[in-house]
């Protein structure tokens, strides 16, 4: 695929925490994608966490602290784009309890994930990626179920035939071959404050999602969260079995040799 006029959408990049101390390199592959793609991208280093945490654990003030504080410092952003599915479907669904309805739905009207904001605002399939492997998709619960990225096996009546942007994403990229994995859409077991709480159950949800894509032939776990896959891989070394866990970006950032 050509390079892009840049000049296009201008995009802040909105970076969670986890993603930024655990594994910063999604973040730089998702700027590195959406440059390809002809956007103006940039990022402010002011940004914290939107406080997903502190929602999740009862913590009503300090998330409305953290709710302001990320409302501000994208305040003027054309696009607010984030490689992490959990972290705008907060946005999305719990800011309007935090800030009130008007400013939380404008806000989130500019908020995207990063599948979501290639396919739906951008246009493409194909941002000229090459990864030549057995890819199995985890379908995140927060991606399928609040940002609709794909459909929810319990959705009963709808098109099996419809594809959701991520698979329709990994789709478009050369030489990947994407496994279909047994009960695709169930719960990896991270759980944000979940994992923390009930770490045992957690792990045993994390071993079954593990075999199920062992199984599939996959070389390489992908999706929209960093999160869900540090707990995978980090279940893979204990475990020593599996696919490789890899972020959609960094997929979609490679490209062919030459």
């Amino acid at each position: 695929m050509p390079e892009r006029e840049a000049g296009g959408v201008k995009v802040a990049l909105f970076i969670p925490c986890y993603v930024d101390q655990l594994a910063p390199e999604v973040g730089l592959a998702t700027a590195t994608v959406l440059e390809r793609l002809g956007c103006t991208v940039s990022f402010d280093p002011r940004q914290t966490c939107c406080g997903q945490p502190f929602i999740s654990t009862g913590a009503r003030a300090e998330a409305v602290r953290l709710a302001r504080a990320h409302a501000a410092n994208f305040a003027h952003a054309e696009a607010v784009v984030c490689p992490s599915a959990s972290c705008v479907a907060t946005v999305r669904r719990r800011y309007a309890e935090l800030l009130g309805a008007e400013p939380a739905a404008e806000l989130a009207a500019r908020t995207f994930e990063l599948a979501e904001f290639i396919v739906s605002r951008l246009g493409t399939c194909d941002v000229g990626a090459h990864f030549p492997h057995r890819v199995a998709l985890l379908e995140s619960c927060h991606g399928l179920r609040e940002l609709g990225l794909g459909q929810p096996t319990e959705q009963l009546g709808g098109d099996p035939s419809l594809l959701g942007v991520t698979e329709r994403l990994l789709r478009g990229v050369a030489g990947l071959e994407l496994r279909p994995i047994a009960r695709r859409d169930e719960c990896c077991g991270f759980g944000g404050a979940f994992s923390v709480g009930f770490p045992e159950l957690s792990a045993r949800i994390g071993r079954d999602r593990l075999r199920a894509l062992a199984e599939s032939g996959a070389e390489y776990a992908t999706g929209t969260d960093a999160s869900c896959l540090v707990h995978l891989d980090a279940l893979r070394r204990r475990e020593g079995f599996g696919p490789r866990a890899i972020h959609l970006a960094e997929i979609l950032a490679r490209r062919a040799p030459g």
